[in-house]
């Protein structure tokens, strides 16, 4: 038993997670090297390696011939039959080459090979490893800055994080521990090049995975999200149980479930709405938190047009346009956001006036809005009954 190779190659399995099996091609093709630069050819050189003992055998098949023409293929019948008592010329004997007797160079590139063949599989062992975690979200220190980029240290290998894929504003020092998206794994001659994000979608996506129970074991789903990094994200959610709320669960008892991603986004401002199959109804629970009076959303040309009341226009829109823009993404329909006066002045609420409005205000699907504000389903027919019972006349009991 060759002790000594079988316990390199243990603390080399290990170390490098590289499988026993392929160390041991890798010798194989190491001492047909060294051979071959012995010798001048290796063609008919063979290596067998006891995979259990590490014990390994190196021969040549040579031909028995009567004039010996070439050493390398060839032997004379006396050096055969010292090797095989029977061997005739014309038969091939195995002649046992003896490894020791390689010269220096031979020898070093035999070491050359073996140590080649350590590093393509480490690199492959280490390709395989992040490209199975593709699109997922890890845990990295930050190693150094390098002009625009910064070099994210993942355990075995750094990754870059590049300009366009850091939040803006955000300062990352070395030594600190950030949570990034993997967005790319490459196989390179220098090992894997992984490029990831703090800026990607997917980003919050997975860190509501990690967060959210529901959401992981797929109760709650993720219809959509859109994000301005650094600044707001609003993600459209739904639930595949009808008793589980997918906007509570997300939120979490006291906020403790979202606050955990706010955190992890350095306060990144994230609103979650529930998703619905209707444009109309998804258009209206986008622009939240601002209170729709109408939407007019056209399927084929995935456009909208909004209503809401004078006061929420500023809030529809949001400082910059944000809320408006983050909502155009969400759905993927262009929005054009109107006050109530400059949409019956334009006259666009003619036809939905017809079904909707009445002398005093405006019907929507979940309540009604008027001059004194805006009443859930139900609430306005009970105000309305509070006010004429307020105006009647106390009777007499005298």
């Amino acid at each position: 038993m060759n002790t000594e190779l079988m316990e390199a190659l243990d603390i080399l399995e290990k170390e490098k997670n590289i499988s026993k099996k392929t160390l041991l091609s890798a010798i194989e093709q190491s001492l047909i090297q060294a051979c071959k630069n012995h010798f001048g050819k290796a063609d008919n050189v063979h290596v067998t390696i006891d995979p259990d003992t590490c014990d390994f055998r190196v021969f040549a098949e040579r031909k028995v011939v009567e004039s010996v023409e070439d050493r390398a293929l060839e032997i004379s019948p006396e050096e055969a039959k010292k090797i095989d008592s029977t061997a005739q010329i014309g038969d091939t004997v195995q002649v046992n080459i003896n490894s020791r007797e390689f010269g220096r160079i031979a020898t070093q590139n035999a070491k050359n090979v073996i140590l080649q063949k350590i590093r393509e599989e480490e690199r492959k062992v280490l390709f395989d490893q992040y490209y199975g975690i593709e699109k997922e979200v890890v845990t990295g220190i930050v190693q150094r800055i390098s002009g625009k980029n910064v070099n994210i240290n993942l355990g075995k290998v750094d990754a870059i994080l590049t300009e366009n894929e850091q939040v803006k504003g955000e300062v990352l020092n070395p030594t600190e521990r950030v949570k990034v998206y993997i967005l790319e794994v490459k196989d390179t001659s220098r090992g894997p090049r992984i490029q990831v994000s703090r800026t990607h979608p997917g980003l919050v996506k997975k860190l509501f995975e990690s967060e959210v129970a529901e959401v992981r074991d797929g109760t709650v789903e993720i219809k959509c999200i859109a994000r301005e990094a650094g600044s707001r994200t609003k993600i459209a959610v739904w639930s595949n149980d009808p008793d589980v709320d997918p906007v509570g669960a997300c939120v979490g008892m006291n906020g403790i479930r979202v606050n955990a991603v706010v955190n992890e986004l350095r306060g990144e401002k994230i609103d979650i709405i529930n998703w619905d199959e209707n444009p109309a109804i998804l258009i209206e629970n986008a622009l939240s938190p601002a209170k729709v009076i109408a939407v007019l959303a056209d399927p084929d040309d995935k456009t909208a047009l909004v209503v809401v009341p004078d006061y929420q226009l500023s809030l529809a829109i949001g400082r910059e346009g944000q809320n408006a823009r983050l909502a155009a993404r969400l759905t993927g329909y262009k929005i054009d956001i109107k006050s109530e006066t400059q949409a019956r002045e334009a006259g666009d609420l003619d036809e939905y006036e017809d079904e909707y409005y009445d002398e005093d205000g405006y019907y929507d699907e979940d309540g009604y809005y008027d001059e004194d504000g805006y009443y859930e389903d139900g609430e306005y027919e009970d105000a309305q009954e509070d006010s004429a019972a307020s105006e009647e006349p106390v009777p007499d009991e005298s």
